[in-house]
């Protein structure tokens, strides 16, 4: 398996959506040169200069330490089991510590794909590190990485892809619940109202209700649950009700009606209202 590995991409994989520009991996011993001999025209810089890519490169670094510093985010310090993202147009320099050295893996790559969740503020340049610890799933798809674009067999750049948005869900899901781990009431207060909510689905249920169940107040239930989730309680339990309302048009000759009080929604309009906005299409047609 060759370690560093530049790729040629053309229109018709940038179609995909995102295409794969480099791919890699390095080990860097205690005062060896930094970046070493073999990187492509390109790539190369001087650390204390910094550069700037016109791609996005993702890097893992699973032994030793160093340092990093973007325009928009400032430095940091660098230890094993860190990603970073390095984002289009952004000054940036990196460097293993002197004395320790370190290895890295790392893949190059563009497209709307990514473009896209930038944009909607999944990842930003002001915020470039992300704390994974060692993952043996992440080293084995930057692994896959290398292997696939070393052979290049047709259409290998759609499987690229799907390991870079392997590699970016993995990391965003991983810090994040790191995160939230620092807080260890928070999985349990989560998992115990979903339990709650999913059995009282066909009941007159209020979120306060929920929090009493919890045993905390409503404020801590409620923030707890959105910075969990992604949603508040009320739109998550509706999604509960909207997702029973379907079993039961498919399942049961009960009206819409009957389905919408038996779920307790204020009035059969707003059930149908509710259910075409949220679903795409009406009760009755998604029924048919």
């Amino acid at each position: 398996m060759k370690p560093i590995k530049y790729i040629a991409e053309n229109r018709r994989d940038a179609l995909w959506g995102l295409t794969v520009c480099s791919v890699g991996y390095q080990k860097i011993g205690p005062h060896e040169d930094y970046p070493p001999t073999g990187h492509h025209q390109e790539y190369l810089f001087r650390p204390e200069k910094g550069r700037v890519l016109q791609e996005y490169q993702l890097l893992y670094i699973i032994e030793g330490k160093g340092t990093l510093s973007t325009r928009k985010s400032g430095r940091h310090d660098i230890t094993a089991g860190d990603m970073f993202l390095l984002f289009p147009g952004e000054w940036h320099t990196y460097h293993p510590d002197e004395e320790t050295g370190w290895e890295e893996f790392w893949i190059g790559f563009q497209g709307t794909n990514i473009d896209h969740r930038t944009e909607a503020g999944f990842f930003a340049p002001e915020s470039p590190l992300y704390h994974i610890g060692h993952d043996e799933t992440a080293i084995a798809l930057y692994r896959e990485a290398i292997r696939t674009a070393t052979r290049q067999e047709a259409y290998f750049q759609q499987l690229l892809a799907g390991i870079v948005n392997h590699l970016l869900g993995l990391m965003f899901m991983t810090s994040h619940n790191r995160e939230l781990s620092a807080s260890p009431q928070l999985p349990q207060i989560v998992e115990r109202a979903r339990s709650f909510m999913e059995a009282s689905v066909e009941k007159e249920v209020s979120m306060p209700d929920v929090a009493r169940h919890l045993n905390v107040s409503y404020a801590t239930f409620r923030h707890t649950f959105k910075k969990y989730t992604g949603l508040a309680p009320a739109q998550y339990f509706i999604n509960l009700r909207l997702h029973r309302a379907k079993e039961l048009l498919r399942s049961t000759p009960a009206s819409i009606k009957e389905i919408s009080y038996r779920l307790h929604f204020e009035t059969p309009e707003y059930f149908t209202t509710l259910f075409k906005k949220r679903i795409g299409t009406s009760p009755s047609s998604f029924r048919k």
